[in-house]
């Protein structure tokens, strides 16, 4: 890595932060993880992210050539200022940016998760080669990046491709966004875990109660991928159920976006592996777009380390 350009990327979140040295090609190394301390001051915040980059970092005599960072939004990437994330109440209009500058005298760039996860996906992972990508990432939420001619689009105000908040059903449970039916509500990992939970709860069998040591309200993500791999009837109904949404919401992305090809990472997208090729078959179904079933739907690359990958992608 030395011959080669290196960048460190960092992903913040509302526990920890994570840190790795990664190459020009897009190869992580030295990744390390920090607490996050996001609860006390802004100063104690920072402080952490300096540790994560601190423990990463070669030594003095070895060039680094940018920081990228990934974090929660809102924040405004055009100047690095960290505005009012739920999940990091330390910093409220904090210029992150500019703070971790005035340690570092490299080039900074910050964005949100799933821009950057799209980024680092397009320049060296699932969607190398493509010019017009859109990236969703699955977990305890649902993040989308737009990235156009290896750009992120960020919109007007910089907080475009928020996709995990279109709705699906006008009358559907209400998301913690205040909006009701949106994909996150319905599709995310807590999502699945909270329908397995109240079906067991209503009397259905299954064998997710004894993986769970018999108490429906320890039903994971975890726990459905394990129930429906040993033939589980109630884990197969919950996931081809979510995976029909899925696609349904994947076909509105396909008809707004008219992307080349479609990413899905994050740590809930193992529960619908088994299930792409019904959701590739579904979306093309439902699009309007007569050339869906071009639109190549792909895992990504990039699994747990998305984010160190993506702040690194920012400055490549």
């Amino acid at each position: 890595m030395q011959s080669e350009k290196v960048f460190i990327g960092v992903d913040i979140g509302g526990t920890k932060v994570a840190a790795g040295l990664v190459s020009s090609k897009g190869e992580i190394a030295r990744i390390d993880r920090v607490p996050m301390v996001s609860h006390s001051s802004a100063g104690a915040g920072l402080e952490s992210v300096l540790s994560a980059i601190a423990r990463v970092s070669p030594d003095a005599r070895a060039r680094i050539d940018g920081i990228g960072i990934c974090a929660p939004g809102p924040l405004d990437p055009a100047t690095g200022v960290i505005l009012n994330p739920p999940n990091l109440p330390c910093w409220r209009n904090f210029p992150l940016a500019e703070a971790l500058q005035k340690k570092h005298a490299v080039h900074v760039k910050i964005d949100n998760d799933a821009n950057a996860a799209a980024l680092a996906e397009t320049r060296w992972g699932a969607a190398r080669g493509y010019k017009f990508v859109f990236y969703a990432t699955i977990g305890t939420g649902i993040g989308t990046g737009i990235v156009i001619d290896e750009k992120i689009y960020h919109g007007r105000t910089g907080s475009a491709a928020e996709g995990g908040h279109v709705s699906i059903d006008y009358r559907g449970p209400v998301c913690r966004c205040g909006k009701p039916g949106c994909i996150e509500i319905f599709a995310s990992g807590p999502a699945i875990a909270k329908r397995a939970q109240e079906r067991l709860a209503a009397g259905c069998r299954s064998s997710m109660l004894s993986l769970a040591a018999g108490r429906a309200d320890a039903v994971t993500g975890e726990v459905i991928g394990q129930a429906y791999a040993d033939g589980d009837e109630l884990a197969k109904e919950l996931l081809t159920e979510t995976s029909d949404r899925l696609a349904l919401w994947l076909s509105n992305m396909v008809d707004l976006i008219d992307p080349e090809v479609m990413v899905i990472g994050g740590g809930a997208a193992i529960l619908y592996q088994p299930f792409l090729d019904f959701i590739r078959e579904k979306t093309a179904k439902l699009s309007v777009n007569p050339r869906a079933r071009e639109v190549p739907i792909v895992s990504a690359r990039y699994g747990a380390d998305s984010g160190i990958a993506g702040g690194a992608a920012l400055c490549a």
